[in-house]
């Protein structure tokens, strides 16, 4: 069961009726629409607006989304709509590195269900593979459509909640959640200490948070013409940027120590086998002279206790 709290003040919510929450303390009210919790504030329903257009339109000129449930259930290891098999190939290995390392791990030290929360879960993939292994599983995004976002939970045959909230504001109770993972999603924050800092109170205290698939650059020079090669390829192909949200976009090495120590957290790092091509990558960008390439990582990490 997900423990639901006020996004704004924490205080548990109360089901006034089926599909209907409200906040005790300050009154807000919550819905669920379509099997999706719609746990927005007020306030910052409109500060989202322009993103979710931005990365729709993006996501549909990219082919994502399919009528088949089959194309869903056999992420992330087969692309079946074959629009982004290579991006998928490289999340398979993230995610059986995620599974080895941290998911079955902690499945044993638990001897229990786990309370999970996949934050940028977008269609659900990752949220799906969890809840097959009997976990208790929220899938957070922005977006609610049902060709790339929480929409697509229809198509699975497992149960987990869809919830359309944000980070910074998480619509759950302290120490409610075993694991948290960024799937792919850490580097659309605006403040990665605001971030990390709402999801450490949600976090139990002897639960783990995860890092996958967010860029990494030993240089921040090179995030930054990562960002501006981007934001010119956008404006070109799309007509806009897709920077509404005044994204961080990547980590480098020493902003991950930074926040490990302001925040108080341990973490190890580990790194994915994406196959001898993805390895040479980087030695043939400095043959021809180009910017560091961007390199991913699993960072697993753990309140100390400071």
């Amino acid at each position: 069961m997900v423990s639901f709290a006020c996004p704004r003040c924490h205080a548990p919510l109360a089901e006034s009726a089926p599909g209907r929450m409200v906040c005790p303390v300050d009154g807000l009210v919550f819905h669920c629409e379509g099997g999706i919790w719609r746990m927005l504030l007020p306030e910052r329903q409109a500060v989202f607006q322009r993103f979710i257009q931005e990365y729709e339109t993006v996501r549909r000129a990219e082919g994502r989304g399919s009528s088949s449930a089959e194309t869903y259930r056999a992420l992330p290891y087969t692309d079946l709509s074959g629009a982004k098999s290579a991006d998928w190939r490289i999340r398979a290995a993230s995610f059986d590195l995620f599974l080895r390392r941290v998911l079955v791990s902690l499945e044993g030290s638990a001897g229990r269900p786990l309370r999970i929360l996949d934050l940028g879960a977008g269609n659900g993939w990752l949220s799906n593979r969890a809840a097959r292994r009997g976990h208790s599983v929220a899938a957070v995004d922005l977006t609610t459509n049902d060709f790339d976002g929480l929409g697509c939970f229809r198509y699975y045959e497992t149960a987990f909640t869809p919830v359309q909230a944000e980070y910074d504001h998480l619509p759950l109770a302290d120490r409610s959640a075993d694991l948290i993972v960024f799937n792919a999603s850490l580097h659309y924050s605006a403040r990665y200490e605001v971030t990390l800092r709402e999801a450490l109170r949600v976090l139990d205290t002897e639960g783990r948070l995860v890092i996958l698939d967010t860029p990494f650059y030993r240089d921040r020079t090179s995030g930054e013409k990562m960002v501006q090669e981007r934001q010119k390829g956008f404006i070109q192909k799309y007509g806009f940027p897709s920077d509404a949200l005044g994204s961080e976009n990547y980590l480098t090495y020493e902003r991950l120590e930074e926040l490990a120590g302001s925040l108080c957290l341990q973490y190890q790092m580990m790194t994915p086998n994406y196959g001898v091509r993805w390895a040479l990558r980087p030695w043939k960008a400095r043959l021809l002279g180009r910017r560091e390439l961007a390199k991913f990582h699993l960072v697993v990490l753990q309140p100390t206790g400071g």
